[in-house]
């Protein structure tokens, strides 16, 4: 097979596990049986294409190929994968699954698109390219999600305040119930979280590949990782109770205007985070 389709099956295999853990993370949360079983199935496509390129490496170096970093590194995402789908059989370690995957993922990452750094390499600025343009993907994904959950507060908001007053014509019944427009933003941000964290993931990659030394402490790196932590607590807090009614639809408007400030405004500050 040619490098260049090689590379394409490396792609395929970072698409399928980031698709596993949007489903980890939904069931993660909401204890879903078709999320869980969604997510079993894609990790264990992207587990088969994995370990058919540990015997692939294994068969053309007529060694186990863990001399090497990269070797490595590539290894030990194949054992994380292998685990993630031992431990999937255990309903309670649900908690364990989603991280250790989360970990997995990073490694899987690291080793598909690690040849883009090989000088000389005759794919790499494909992989570059390729990585900055999965990287974009999930995070546009990821925003419309978060856009998705500030247009059902909005309208959460509007039907409660009719209600509270009374006021109610026919307009309204073309709009979801209170229930319905609660529940559809917070599955747009249980989609928008972990897909936000593999954008990350990959763009940090595609920063320590192309960008060349950049500080941790970038603006845009900073602001990304806050937002996700901000959608985190979010969710934390409405599990727990801790946000009911109205308090919910604000917190998802005052953290959709954080998505605006870092998108708009942190991007700015980057050192090598660009919009043109």
């Amino acid at each position: 097979m040619t490098e260049i389709g090689l590379m394409r099956l490396h792609e395929v295999m970072v698409v399928l596990y980031a698709a596993s853990l949007v489903f980890y993370f939904i069931d993660f949360l909401n204890s879903q049986p078709k999320a869980r079983k969604a997510a079993f199935y894609t990790l264990s496509a992207a587990w088969i294409m994995q370990t058919m390129f540990l015997i692939g490496n294994i068969l053309e170096e007529q060694r186990f190929p863990v001399l090497s970093l990269s070797e490595g590194i590539n290894f030990y995402a194949w054992l994380l994968i292998t685990m993630s789908l031992v431990v999937h059989m255990f309903r309670k370690a649900d908690f364990a699954v989603f991280f250790l995957n989360v970990i997995g993922f990073a490694a899987v990452v690291i080793t598909a698109f690690g040849e883009a750094a090989t000088p000389g390499s005759a794919v790499g600025e494909a992989l570059i390219s390729e990585l900055l343009f999965i990287h974009i993907t999930f995070a546009i994904i990821s925003y419309t999600a978060f856009s998705l959950s500030f247009v059902f507060a909005i309208l959460y908001l509007l039907l409660y305040r009719s209600l509270k007053k009374k006021k109610w014509d026919g307009q309204w019944g073309r709009l979801p119930s209170l229930d319905q427009a609660r529940r559809a933003m917070t599955i747009s941000v249980v989609i928008g979280v972990p897909v936000l964290l593999v954008s990350l993931i990959l763009g940090l990659q595609w920063a320590v590949i192309a960008a060349g030394p950049f500080p941790l402490w970038d603006p845009k790196i900073i602001g990304s990782f806050l937002l996700l932590v901000i959608y985190c607590v979010l969710l934390v807090l409405q599990n727990r109770g801790r946000l009911n009614g109205p308090d919910i639809a604000w917190g998802h408007i005052l953290a959709f205007l954080a998505v605006i400030v870092n998108f708009l405004l942190i991007s700015r500050l980057s050192v090598f985070h660009f919009w043109y």
